[in-house]
């Protein structure tokens, strides 16, 4: 069963020139008229260069950028004809978020970093702890659940962020080169780690890297160039 679907989605932006006579504009095209289709449960890999529109893509995925033309929808609804709000909504019960960065919250706690995001969907403070508690476990840091992310290493901020991203089971995951800020060996355990944990819950996860490792992990490659999206040939198993 197909969970998103993208149809024809264009995405361009201006950019400064100089030129004779002053400064001029032109329109560049990011994304020209991608395509794709993913089931629900599915891992999908999208490779592509620096600059390619791979994180413009889980943007406009996200609802939080907007394409010129297309037409974009998740579990059946029409996002693009969503109002802010309920974009807002869709996106804080049902997406989660995997940065490169982290992305943590320096002056919280570890448990306050992910309760962060529990509070936002439940307002039960035992169920908001419960919650908490079980995701710092489920990612080996029940030890660390009141370090702050300066006292942890930088596997153990990609793991709470993690946690966050998954702590109200989400039905759409999308990750921004989640293993970039990572040495080969920790980046493997964490991408291990979070594999197992979105087979687990039936989660939908869209992964964007410029890493072949990272990418042969999926159960499909995709590659975005020169705007377009296009199925990577090969044999890649888990």
């Amino acid at each position: 069963m197909c969970f998103v679907r993208l149809e024809g989605l264009y995405y361009h932006y201006r950019q400064r020139g100089q030129r004779a006579g002053g400064q001029q504009s032109q329109a560049v095209d990011l994304l020209d008229g991608v395509s794709l289709e993913v089931k629900r449960g599915e891992v999908v890999a999208i490779l592509g260069r620096s600059g390619s529109g791979k994180s413009t893509l889980l943007n406009l995925i996200a609802g939080i950028d907007l394409p010129q033309r297309g037409r974009l929808t998740i579990g059946g609804e029409n996002t693009l004809q969503m109002s802010e709000q309920a974009r807002t909504l869709l996106r804080r019960r049902h997406i989660g978020f995997i940065y490169q960065s982290f992305n943590l919250i320096d002056t919280l706690t570890a448990a306050e970093n992910i309760a962060l995001v529990a509070e936002l969907n439940d307002h039960h403070s035992e169920l908001v702890d419960a919650k908490v508690d079980h995701w710092l476990e489920a990612v080996g840091l029940t030890a660390k659940a009141q370090h702050f992310p300066d006292q942890l290493s930088g596997g153990e901020q990609q793991r709470v962020a993690i946690a966050r991203a998954l702590v109200h089971r989400p039905a759409l995951l999308l990750a921004d080169e989640p293993t970039g800020n990572l040495d080969a060996a920790t980046g493997g355990q964490i991408l291990s780690q979070l594999q197992g944990m979105v087979r687990d819950h039936q989660t939908t996860l869209l992964v964007v890297t410029h890493s072949l490792a990272v990418a042969q992990t999926a159960d499909r490659i995709l590659t975005l160039e020169q705007g377009q999206l296009s199925e990577r040939q090969g044999d890649f198993t888990w």
